[in-house]
């Protein structure tokens, strides 16, 4: 047998003071977007925002329905809208936060599976990484510089091609 690891890189901010300008801009819509949010099932708030290579940012919120599998993810809700309103325009940065009632002393929310899958299969369409903030409800933040390093054997193109 032949044991293989796969490591994984990020960047870890202590606060949103301590990221460049664009990434605070970001940061702070998706904080924005929380307040759309529709979560009264289980009271977890969602929010995200694209950065677009246009410089225009796109947000979105978790939108729940007593019919959990009908639920929508905020990352999901943010990319498809970004796609729908500038097609083509290529996503530079993808930013998320949660925020709950229950329990508020929690790391980083990453994204669910299927939104590193569909992550991922914007890096591809656009053959380009996507750099992903994750802000906690206290304020740390974790960068990571591409769905890959969430989803590092994802299922890609090449395996259709």
């Amino acid at each position: 047998m032949d044991q293989k690891e796969i490591k994984i890189n990020y960047a870890y901010y202590e606060s949103i003071a301590d990221c460049s300008a664009d990434d605070q801009i970001l940061l702070q819509a998706c904080k924005d977007a929380l307040i759309d949010s529709y979560s009264p099932y289980s009271n977890f708030k969602v929010g995200s925002a694209v950065l677009l290579a246009n410089g225009k940012i796109v947000k979105g919120s978790n939108q729940e329905n007593v019919a959990y599998p009908m639920c929508e993810c905020a990352e999901r809700v943010a990319m498809y809208n970004a796609w729908h309103q500038y097609p083509k325009v290529s996503f530079m940065k993808i930013a998320v936060t949660t925020y709950s009632s229950i329990k508020s002393d929690t790391p980083p929310a990453p994204p669910c599976g299927a939104c590193r899958q569909v992550i991922f299969e914007y890096e591809e369409r656009f053959e380009k990484a996507i750099e992903i903030l994750l802000l906690s409800q206290s304020g740390k933040i974790i960068k990571f510089k591409s769905a890959r390093d969430l989803l590092p054997l994802a299922f890609g193109k090449d395996f259709l091609i």
